[in-house]
């Protein structure tokens, strides 16, 4: 089986929501280190998601360029539904994914960045520092997530809720959670 269909929950690619898993890491693209995020990412889709869907799954270089390139590749030829991205959302030079992300949507959702951040204070300090966001290009929605697989975790659950009402509205395909991840609960 390939690796960007190795995480199915059923047999049946075809009836499936395809979910794009995009790693922005300079050190993971170059083997340097194992790119633990985007697992924390595919773990947390199978424990939380019912609907059937594959991981096309993708390591980018910390560079604007690739990182729309590989965007709108997802959204455009791989028909995802929901990509979500980790790594790359910090104030340093290389952090990039953000503006990546606005320049390949047509329209931009604050809401889920201000979200995770307001999460991610009850555990760190220095989230306010994160930039992450989400938008929409076409039929996906993209979301995007810090690199810390902790944070990964903890934001996407933050944000879980709102994506398949968000992926109802653009039409894009249907994706559902367990009963217990379909309502936020605050960490206070």
């Amino acid at each position: 089986m390939s690796n960007k269909n190795k995480h199915m929950r059923n047999r049946s690619p075809e009836h499936s929501a395809k979910i794009g898993i995009l790693t922005c890491s300079d050190r993971a693209s170059q083997g340097i280190y194992e790119d633990v995020s985007g697992k924390v990412i595919i773990d947390v889709l199978n424990e939380c998601l019912i609907t059937s869907w594959t991981a096309v799954y993708r390591v980018v270089p910390d560079n604007r360029a690739s990182i729309e390139r590989t965007l709108m590749q997802l959204a455009d030829d791989e028909a995802c539904c929901l990509i979500i991205t980790t790594g790359g959302t910090g104030p340093a030079p290389r952090d990039v994914t953000p503006e990546a992300t606005c320049a390949v949507c047509e329209k931009i959702l604050p809401g889920f960045g201000e979200q995770m951040r307001r999460v991610s204070l009850h555990s760190v300090p220095t989230a306010m520092l994160s930039r992450q966001t989400a938008g929409i290009r076409g039929k996906t929605l993209i979301v995007n997530l810090p690199g810390k697989p902790q944070a990964v975790r903890e934001c996407l659950c933050a944000v879980l809720p709102a994506i398949p009402s968000c992926l109802t509205l653009i039409g894009a395909a249907h994706i559902e959670l367990q009963e217990e991840m379909r309502t936020f609960r605050s960490p206070l």
